[in-house]
């Protein structure tokens, strides 16, 4: 593990909650977050950051793991009557688009646009929220396909330590190996359990049934055979193989 992780992040985007996570688990390697435009993301990554979660579209020529899409909403006046919907399908008013999104280019300048009652603005809902206007409230869009974030890093900073907070992006335990099915959250339980052999494992309510009824039949306790049987897939990032380990940027 190398001695310090420089992770940068886009506007609208908290990895406080994974921060809280490696610092528990690795307490010798120092965390680094570093706020960055949305422009900014290809200089930062070639200068200190490590990795990066970004927005779409994201940057040609890197690694990038998607984890999770954001909503699509309508900053709107709170005395518009549009505050009044549960969404808004913008098709059926005949209101002002200022900014269709699906991100503006400037979120402060567009919300002031909106505070002014000039139209309303599309854009991802943890931009507004990171806005904080007492004067604006969000509806969501009608089918929006809403905007995608990822964690990304290039093939040069890829290393044991980046490894291992993709780990905790993912919901990777601290007891879990790297070859461990993981998404993004944790586990995909369902994905591993309906992968298992029939023959080995925990049996099902139907086997354990047809166990007892055998030993029944036979005057003998009988046991389902088979031990634990392991479905953990290896990593699925690309450039990951043959790169030399490489320590933080903030230290080159």
């Amino acid at each position: 593990m190398t001695a310090a992780l420089t992770i940068a992040f886009v506007p609208g985007v908290s990895p406080a909650k994974w921060a809280r996570v490696w610092r528990d688990r690795f307490p010798e390697t120092d965390l680094r977050l570093r706020p960055i435009g949305a422009d900014e993301v290809v200089d930062a990554l070639a200068d200190e950051a490590d990795m990066a979660f970004v927005r779409a579209p994201f940057p040609d020529g890197h690694n990038a793991i998607p984890l999770w899409t954001e909503t699509a909403v309508v900053a709107v006046p709170k005395d518009s009557p549009l505050a009044d919907l549960a969404q808004i399908d913008l098709a059926e008013t005949d209101v002002h688009v200022v900014d269709a999104g699906p991100v503006p280019a400037d979120v402060d300048a567009a919300l002031d646009l909106v505070q002014a009652n000039v139209g309303v603005v599309v854009l991802p809902q943890s931009l507004f929220r990171a806005a904080s206007r007492k004067d604006l409230v969000a509806r969501p869009l009608v089918d929006a396909p809403g905007t995608r974030i990822a964690l990304v890093w290039r093939d040069e900073d890829a290393s044991d330590t980046t490894e291992e907070f993709i780990g905790v992006v993912r919901g990777r335990t601290a007891n879990s190996s790297r070859g461990t099915q993981d998404e993004p959250g944790g586990t995909d339980r369902a994905a591993d359990a309906g992968s298992r052999p029939s023959g080995g494992g925990k049996a099902t309510a139907a086997n354990k049934k047809t166990v007892a009824k055998r030993g029944a039949t036979k005057g003998t306790g009988a046991k389902s055979g088979g031990g634990k049987n392991s479905t953990g897939r290896g990593r699925v990032q690309r450039g990951m193989k043959g790169k030399p380990k490489r320590g933080s940027k903030g230290n080159r």
